[in-house]
């Protein structure tokens, strides 16, 4: 496919460690005019983001978009809130999830697939404070093994 692009825009790292994923779920993102530029230009920042479902449609909250930089007056507000695109099916179990088992949705990361824009939204649930203690541990003790395995292969 000639016309195909795909690549990773940004990435949440921060949700990874503050938050436990259950499963993710791919989104469209309904955007105007020249945020689409923005978002392949990488001008995001997304700290805090979160979706909300109201009336029955899920939106992207937190998310700032720069204004591009080559357009005119009539540019997009950075701060508005971004509706996701997803079935219904899809927004009534996402329903079911947040509000019988406290689930949290958050953008996980944000792509290009076939020219679009797509926001991966995971189903997280906040993790506590030993969890990301633990978590720590486990990066340190795998990064300590990784240097004694350099070091064994080199000497």
């Amino acid at each position: 496919m000639s016309g195909a692009s795909s690549g990773t825009i940004a990435q949440n790292r921060k949700a990874r460690f503050n938050y436990t994923i259950e499963e993710s779920i791919e989104c469209g993102i309904a955007l105007e005019g020249t945020e689409v530029k923005s978002f392949r230009a990488g001008n995001i920042s997304f700290p805090d983001a979160f979706a909300e479902i109201r009336d029955g449609e899920v939106w992207l909250i937190g998310l700032h978009v720069t204004p591009y930089v080559y357009s005119s007056i009539f540019n997009h507000d950075p701060d508005r809130p971004k509706k996701l695109l997803l079935h219904r099916d899809e927004i009534k179990r996402l329903i079911r999830k947040v509000d019988e088992k406290g689930f949290t949705l958050i953008p996980l990361d944000f792509y290009l697939k076939n020219g679009r824009v797509k926001v991966n939204l995971g189903i997280c649930k906040g993790k506590k404070l030993f969890d990301k203690r633990s978590d720590i541990r486990d990066r340190d003790l795998k990064r300590d093994l990784q240097r004694e395995f350099r070091k064994k292969n080199d000497g």
